[in-house]
């Protein structure tokens, strides 16, 4: 299995048990890895209605066929898990060098099950896999943690929790390398209730590679394609991924104070470009990664990794802020604490809103940047007002009766861009099967950057096809496992054929697609078995119902009824958003229904 081990670590942390099982060869096919090998072991390891926190839940983590090959960003992993947060399928991707190392170490995939007795840490060397009593690390924040258990990015890293997730925050992440997340839907929360505080792996071999030739000719095409597109050359470079911020500001789609405007006066302040003139210390990159986006900021408090352009957003204009100083800490201090940056700051943004309409008694109000370090504080060890923001927006807003104000979907909180302003966006989160999520086939390249061609972004009518498309396409490519940037200059059919150059098993560009979306349609169903229907496929009742006030969006709302009916018919299901029995047989995926009934 060339590309693959064929080999699952197992190990149920209630026993002890560590075992070693075979990767089905005909699974590895189908799916891939990575996301799509996640979503498929997850069916089989948690049955309809386990508890996201009980120790019948699992985390899995998973490389790809191309994980480690030496290809372009071939250095990112995924973990899958049902969300605590959520209640969905749930998987989350991470750059670094960690998940480099556990496909070194010689598996396709981990699955941790059960609960610890004691706070333990699992380490895989060359010697040996052991658990490992984590007593003294319990409580320590991530760096400390990493430091403590010898993070080396070139010879041994560690995957951690901080204390969000020791103390069970359904908004916790999971970090690795000391500054990477796994970080939407509260997988650092899953860790946590499994008194699991790290993973630290070193490794050694890689897997073999089937058509050598092929691949060194399609790494040398690949590295011109990055360096020929302005975006993976110059942009990302220079300004990393805040380079948005002023692009989305501009066409007025940049969601201010949690969703009540879609432009921010302060933009500026908070954009790349600022933080490239005033707070960059250098760039760095992941393992294997050209293009190099990642930004060491540095302020008069600290000096850090970061931000991305979704954390910036989520603690400036989403809070009314402007002091980009301010955001760098509280990134640092959610990476420090073990903390999803985007669903943090909209949740805060969230308490600001219900604080200011009188619901909530807080000093939490919008512009309060001198607030966040105590909030964020107090959310990790779950204290005061802090243990009701560690729920997530949704939870929070339900219980001071406004339901309406928690900006997410399925109970996920949304990344920047306004749907008003961009309706396939719309549509893309409110069909999100994780909730709320601008990596699961961001439409900003149609709608906005013109990639590969400019759309209409408030045209409603055949968004659903573009949206299929970039879902499927997504899942893919989440699955090989690649970084998403490397998409913006190499197009899927070449990826399609790195992968059959690794493997050997002959991926066409629309067998990856159709990969892709047999990957959507699994996690679809998994859904469906815990309950959720046609109802959860929406959006904020704000942004149906209240026109934008003004800027270039002005007098929009998102026309997601007629998108949605779209959506359904273009993908195979029924009116319900359930897959027919067609799709499914071309899909492959009937026996898994058939199995549940």
């Amino acid at each position: 299995m060339n590309g693959w081990f064929g080999r699952v670590l197992d190990i149920d942390l209630s026993s002890a048990c560590i075992k070693t099982l075979p990767l089905d060869e005909q699974i590895a096919h189908l799916f891939i890895g990575g996301r799509g090998l996640g979503a498929r072991l997850l069916w089989d390891a948690v049955k309809p209605g386990v508890e996201p926190l009980a120790p019948e839940n699992v985390l899995i983590f998973a490389t790809g066929p191309v994980t480690a090959s030496g290809y372009q960003t071939s250095n990112r992993f995924t973990v899958t898990t049902k969300s605590p947060l959520t209640g969905t399928i749930m998987d989350a991707n991470s750059g670094g060098f960690w998940g480099m190392q556990l496909k070194k170490a010689g598996y396709d995939a981990l699955i941790v099950r059960g609960r610890a007795a004691q706070p333990t840490y699992i380490e895989i060397t060359l010697a040996g896999i052991s658990l490992r009593d984590a007593s003294h690390l319990w409580g320590q924040r991530v760096l400390a943690t990493s430091a403590a258990l010898g993070q080396n990015d070139n010879r041994r890293n560690v995957l951690c929790i901080g204390p969000a997730g020791e103390n069970l925050s359904r908004i916790a992440a999971i970090m690795n390398d000391g500054r990477r997340s796994l970080a939407r839907g509260g997988p650092g929360a899953v860790m946590g209730s499994k008194n699991l505080k790290a993973i630290v792996v070193e490794g050694k071999d890689r897997p073999g590679i089937q058509d050598q030739e092929r691949f060194k000719f399609l790494l040398y095409e690949s590295r011109k394609m990055l360096r020929a597109s302005p975006l993976t050359s110059q942009a990302l470079p220079e300004f990393g991924t805040a380079v948005m911020m002023n692009i989305v500001n501009r066409i007025g789609a940049l969601p201010t104070r949690n969703f009540t405007q879609s432009q921010f006066e302060d933009a500026e302040a908070i954009s790349g470009e600022t933080l490239t003139d005033k707070y960059l210390v250098k760039n760095a990159s992941c393992w294997a990664c050209p293009i190099g986006c990642t930004r060491i900021s540095k302020t008069d408090k600290i000096e850090s990794e970061g931000p991305e352009f979704e954390t910036t957003w989520a603690f400036g204009a989403q809070c009314g802020v402007n002091d980009l100083a301010a955001i760098i800490e509280a990134n640092h201090l959610c990476n420090e604490l073990g903390l999803d940056t985007i669903s943090a700051g909209s949740t805060i943004a969230c308490a600001m809103e219900l604080t200011e309409r009188g619901l909530l008694a807080s000093d939490v109000r919008f512009g309060r940047a001198d607030l966040f370090a105590p909030t964020l504080e107090a959310m990790a060890a779950r204290r005061g007002i802090g243990n009701e923001l560690a729920e997530g927006s949704a939870r929070l807003a339900k219980k001071y009766g406004a339901p309406e104000l928690s900006m997410s979907v399925k109970g996920l909180e949304m990344p920047a861009y306004d749907p008003r302003g961009m309706q396939g966006q719309g549509l893309l989160y409110a069909t999100s099967n994780r909730g709320a999520c601008h990596m699961r086939g961001n439409m900003l390249g149609l709608e906005v950057l013109g990639l590969p061609k400019l759309i209409d972004r408030f045209q409603v009518q055949g968004k659903a096809s573009f949206v299929n498309l970039h879902q499927n396409s997504s899942a893919a490519i989440d699955s090989l496992i690649v970084c998403k940037f490397t998409n913006l200059a190499v197009a899927d059919e070449y990826l399609a054929r790195v992968l059959t150059a690794v493997t050997g098993v002959p991926y066409s560009t629309g067998e990856l697609i159709r990969t892709g979306e047999r990957i959507w349609n699994l996690e679809r169903l998994y859904n469906l078995r815990e309950g959720f229907t046609r109802a959860d496929d929406t959006l904020p009742p704000r942004l149906l119902n209240e026109p934008v006030a003004s800027g270039p969006s002005q007098g929009w709302v998102s026309k997601l009824d007629p998108m949605l009916k779209e959506y359904y018919r273009t993908r195979g299901w029924d009116e319900q958003g359930v897959p027919r029995r067609k799709k499914l047989d071309e899909l492959s995926l009937s026996n898994l229904v058939n199995s549940e009934q």
